[in-house]
């Protein structure tokens, strides 16, 4: 058993309050839940970690409802949003509900695969690292799709924050 240091609440609070004017982009993670449904989670903390081999990371809370569709089932999808995705990035931020309902959607390789996203990635478990109250999973990357649009990104608890265009 491995103990967790406990913070001082002003600590967390100012954390937070750091993490939140962080530029990120938005993913919406989809696996094969173990009832054979689809279910998925949006995820801020996702990066690229290797290009050889084509491998991200990403972290997700261990208390999340996908958490073992993603971890156990070893293949999932990641979808990178656009700014028109926002009703998305809200529906996969939620913790009820089929997701799923209203949505173009099929199933790739077992995985679930939102239509009309500006990148796709098909994703295998290479390794779950548990920390704290999430695990941080590194994924290769088997295949995928890339099409045009503007990403959707999240600052300070905002998922409507736009970049503006070059002048």
């Amino acid at each position: 058993m491995s103990l967790q240091p406990t913070l001082d609440s002003s600590v967390a609070e100012l954390f937070t309050e750091a993490m939140s004017r962080l530029v990120t982009g938005l993913a919406v993670v989809t696996a094969r839940g173990a009832d054979g449904r689809p279910c998925g989670l949006l995820v801020s903390s996702i990066c690229s970690y290797s290009a050889e081999p084509p491998s991200l990371l990403l972290s997700i809370a261990r208390s999340a409802r996908s958490y073992a569709a993603v971890t156990d089932r070893g293949r999932f999808g990641v979808h990178l949003l656009g700014i028109e995705h926002e009703p998305v990035a809200r529906t996969f931020a939620g913790r009820g509900g089929d997701k799923f309902a209203g949505l173009r959607w099929h199933w790739h390789r077992g995985t679930p695969r939102l239509a009309d996203v500006p990148v796709y990635l098909c994703c295998a478990v290479r390794r779950v690292i548990h920390e704290g109250d999430h695990a941080i999973i590194v994924a290769g990357i088997s295949d995928g799709d890339i099409a045009p649009g503007r990403p959707l990104t999240y600052y300070r608890r905002r998922f409507d924050w736009r970049l503006s265009d070059p002048a």
